[in-house]
């Protein structure tokens, strides 16, 4: 079963268990997938969380019971899992811009999400220029910090972590030790677990040490290489896509949890995106 196919499988599985309190963990599990690399891999593809695309889900079939059964709001209220109705007509109105008395009545538009089904192009209209680079193992040398995976927070608060670092100068005295196999700084995500990521800012050390940063070694690789042009964050974003709609479907591998990295060199604008070869097979 290809990765498109595990994907399209967690996506199923979620579908027949939206009545039931259903975890991250247990979803991804359906894929083979990490709960990390599922919510990353889910989130590039469908540009929402998957707690979100739940909650979408949810409050739509919701919408759709109100307007065509005399069930009760109560009684839809905690079938589709919220603890009281109050609970329910706030998320509701949030989601619909309008109550649930409403949509019952008719009165006003409803926002509906349908069942998700995962396409991708196997051939890209554009051609995406790839390069292959071999690298033994290299410590990397920088600050961590846990970020949650709810709502998310993470792709707020990451953005925020670099500017405060930059500001603070951490950024050119990580430059400064930058004597690894890669030029630049590196943005790298390790999964913690379902619910958050321990994502670092540093560079790639070639035995370069410093009290004042934390260290992890990335095991030797073959690297795929590819270059993102345009602003930011617009276009990191759209690389990320292509290579998950586009590259990786093509490519033959599967997801086994190495960290990609986001290179950001000092005097090269070009940010390159570096994924494992043989982390995908």
């Amino acid at each position: 079963m290809t990765w498109v196919q595990s994907l399209q499988v967690a996506i199923d599985y979620m579908e027949d268990h939206l009545l039931e309190e259903i975890s991250v963990e247990s979803i991804a599990k359906e894929a083979n997938f990490s709960s990390f690399h599922f919510q990353r891999v889910f989130s590039v593809l469908t540009d929402m969380s998957v707690g979100e695309y739940l909650r979408r889900r949810r409050l739509t079939l919701a919408a759709h019971e109100l307007t065509r059964e005399n069930t009760k709001v109560i009684d839809i209220a905690y079938k589709y899992g919220y603890e009281t109705p109050e609970a329910f007509s706030k998320a509701f109105r949030k989601h619909h811009g309008i109550s649930p008395t409403k949509a019952r009545a008719y009165k006003g538009k409803l926002t509906s999400y349908n069942r998700l089904v995962i396409q991708v192009s196997l051939k890209g209209a554009e051609p995406m220029n790839v390069k292959m680079v071999e690298k033994e193992a290299f410590d990397v040398v920088g600050v961590n910090e846990t970020f949650s995976l709810e709502n998310g927070e993470n792709f707020k608060e990451i953005p925020k972590r670099w500017d405060r670092l930059i500001s603070e100068g951490t950024t050119d005295q990580l430059f400064a030790l930058n004597d690894g196999p890669i030029a630049g700084l590196l943005g790298l995500c390790v999964g913690k677990n379902e619910k958050s990521v321990e994502y670092w800012i540093g560079t790639a050390s070639g035995g370069a040490r410093s009290d004042s940063f934390n260290h992890i070694q990335i095991p030797a690789s073959t690297w795929a290489v590819f270059e993102v042009h345009g602003p930011m964050p617009g276009g990191m974003q759209a690389v990320w896509k292509k290579i998950y709609s586009e590259w990786l479907p093509s490519s033959g591998y599967e997801h086994t949890g190495t960290p990609e990295l986001e290179v950001y060199s000092k005097d090269d604008p070009i940010v390159k995106i570096y994924i494992p070869k043989f982390g995908f097979r």
